[in-house]
């Protein structure tokens, strides 16, 4: 019985183990079997991240999915209700997202608070899981 019940714990501590703490949603469910064979990207700025993203992917002008990439760091929270999150543990203070839409519809997103600010390692992180997760 005490076996059994260790066996349990363990396999449940390598699930939690190896969760990396990112957020997907697919708000086009029929991506999951449907993927896409191409993405267009247009940068938001000329930053670091924005030149590493253009580098890991061919995108194609013409494609009618878009990614979008957004990130910060240096974000402070002042609420009273996390001081015993942040004192206890290492509490986010950037985060990294992923998006497609089509159009202005959002069809999947890739989300992840982090706790430095982001660099090309969390950008190639969650672009492999979004080529994984939608692409041909």
């Amino acid at each position: 019985m005490h076996l059994k019940r260790f066996a349990l714990i363990a396999c449940s501590l390598l699930v939690t183990a190896c969760d990396d703490g990112s957020y997907v949603n697919f708000y086009n469910k029929n991506l999951k079997e449907h993927k896409i064979s191409c993405l267009s990207y247009i940068p938001a700025s000329n930053g670091k991240l924005d030149k590493a993203l253009q580098k890991l992917y061919k995108f194609s002008k013409n494609c009618p999915y878009r990614v979008e990439l957004s990130y910060k760091s240096d974000i402070v929270c002042h609420s009273p209700y996390n001081v015993p999150q942040k004192v206890n543990s290492n509490f986010p203070s950037a985060y990294i997202k992923l998006e497609v839409k089509k159009g202005f519809k959002l069809q999947y997103s890739y989300y992840k608070d982090l706790t430095s600010k982001p660099d090309t390692d969390d950008l190639k992180t969650a672009f492999e899981r979004l080529k994984r997760d939608i692409l041909n």
